[in-house]
């Protein structure tokens, strides 16, 4: 993949971040929350003051092909709920804290309440 390709992609997940930050939290304005420049240092969606004490979340984001088993581990979560509960994965590295992943709209849900 070419690097102005790679680039691309990063944004659109980005982008998406982004508004569906600010569909969730209507009282923000687009000013708020911001999306940083390729190759920026510092977080991938970048918030204001208002913003950072209403979300609370430093994103970071990944648009990659190698999360594929993780995408497997979180369909083998829905397939175990069936619908009836929210599906998230835990996952742990040697010396690591475990992560836990859920999908996006199920983690705006909780960060809204």
């Amino acid at each position: 993949m070419k690097q102005k390709s790679r680039r691309a992609k990063s944004s659109l997940l980005q982008n998406y971040v982004r508004d569906k930050i600010l569909a969730n939290f209507p009282h923000l304005k687009p000013a708020d929350v911001a999306t940083a420049l390729n190759g920026q240092i510092g977080p991938d969606v970048i918030l204001s003051k208002v913003a950072r004490k209403l979300v609370g979340v430093n994103f970071e984001c990944k648009n990659q092909n190698q999360l594929k088993t993780i995408y497997d581990w979180y369909r083998q979560s829905q397939k175990h709920s069936k619908g009836k509960l929210m599906s998230a994965v835990v996952m742990k590295m040697n010396s690591r804290s475990p992560l836990v992943v859920i999908d996006l709209d199920d983690f705006f849900k909780l960060i809204k309440e």
